[in-house]
């Protein structure tokens, strides 16, 4: 009995000892939940004098600025063994009337004697923790708002460029010229569409079906004159994908697109182009089809006029195959992706990496 007495002697002393050595703020409490022993970074952090620490109740430091109802139903929680709180936030004004942020834990240290039990309060200041936190916060929505503010004024600049290029078309006399600044100003329009999708979208991920919906009536808009000759319409699957793939998708069905309604209607031909988009997991199917006059040549002769320097490489960095078929009538372009091809052509990426 006396060893066991002389036992808990030591570990009420060892206690005592830890917490006024340690750097944390500690606070050793006894069974009436007065002060025995509280370390100097306790007293240091909450401005209390550590002269006048020990032998008063947790709820009369400080000027009984600690006596706050939170705090009691944590100690309550705690004596009674309804709760183990690990971390339990809450506000303290001091004494000297600043407002302080901490994070307490309370726990029982079982020195095996019920009638004198301890109890170990850790006090710990987050105060400028929270305000670092909060002010990251603020600085982070304000950079949202500046990058939301300045997708509209880019995909604004782009429709002033698209509309000098397409003026610009309107009064040259040389055909090929004109052409070629009708092509410069879809590719702008498809951007800036894309442009406006990002600033909707506030850095999320892009909905396909309303921005391939938008980006093709766009097209049609400034190519298709006689609406009863063509038609231009969109089967998107309602998917969302992150803003660099939207960018090579939408400028794939612009190219795409920009060559059915050009060269698979002569003569004032009718007919309809289709975009499509099919997803099935992570594999997915790209294709713009129309009824036109279909293919003049070999699929493979197709295929090398209609991959243009831009769709191949548009393709690659979609991890995707393209192929051309007869879609009797007209013709179908297609990038497929799945988990093989991906593969497929990451290697072949390696291969001329070595090679170079």
């Amino acid at each position: 009995m006396a060893a066991e007495h002389s036992s808990t002697n030591i570990g009420r002393t060892l206690g005592m000892a830890v917490v006024l050595a340690s750097d944390a703020p500690l606070l050793l409490l006894d069974e009436r939940l007065a002060v025995i022993a509280a370390s100097d970074r306790f007293c240091a952090t909450f401005g209390i004098d550590p002269d006048t620490v020990a032998g008063q109740t947790i709820y009369d430091l400080d000027h009984h600025h600690w006596d706050l109802p939170r705090l009691r139903s944590l100690i309550d929680a705690t004596l009674s063994g309804a709760a183990n709180v690990e971390a339990y936030e809450m506000d303290i004004r001091t004494s000297a009337g600043l407002a302080r942020r901490v994070v307490i834990k309370a726990q029982v240290l079982d020195y095996g004697d019920m009638q004198h039990s301890r109890m170990l309060i850790t006090v710990i200041d987050v105060t400028e923790t929270r305000k670092d936190a909060k002010r990251q916060k603020e600085l982070i929505q304000a950079n949202a708002a500046l990058l939301h503010e300045i997708q509209h004024r880019v995909a604004n600049s782009l429709q002033i460029i698209a509309s000098i290029l397409m003026q610009s078309a309107r009064k040259m006399q040389s055909d090929e010229a004109r052409s070629y600044l009708s092509d410069a100003h879809q590719r702008v329009m498809s951007i800036s569409t894309l442009q406006r999708h990002l600033a909707e979208s506030d850095g999320k991920a892009v909905e396909l079906q309303p921005y391939l919906a938008q980006l093709c009536a766009s097209i049609g808009a400034s190519m298709i004159y006689e609406r009863g000759q063509l038609t231009l319409t969109t089967r998107i699957d309602p998917v969302s994908i992150d803003g660099d793939t939207s960018v090579s998708m939408g400028l794939v069905v612009t190219e795409l697109v920009i060559n059915a309604l050009k060269h698979a209607f002569p003569d004032n031909r009718p007919g309809s182009v289709i975009v499509d988009y099919a997803a099935n997991g992570d594999n997915w199917t790209l294709s713009v089809s129309d009824d036109g006059i279909g293919m003049l040549a070999s699929p493979e002769e197709v295929r090398a006029g209609l991959g243009t320097r831009i769709i191949q490489a548009l393709a690659k960095q979609l991890r995707a195959n393209i192929t051309v078929t007869d879609a009797a009538p007209g013709t179908k372009v297609s990038l497929t992706h799945t988990a093989q091809i991906e593969r497929q052509v990451a290697a072949t990426d390696k291969a001329e990496s070595i090679a170079i």
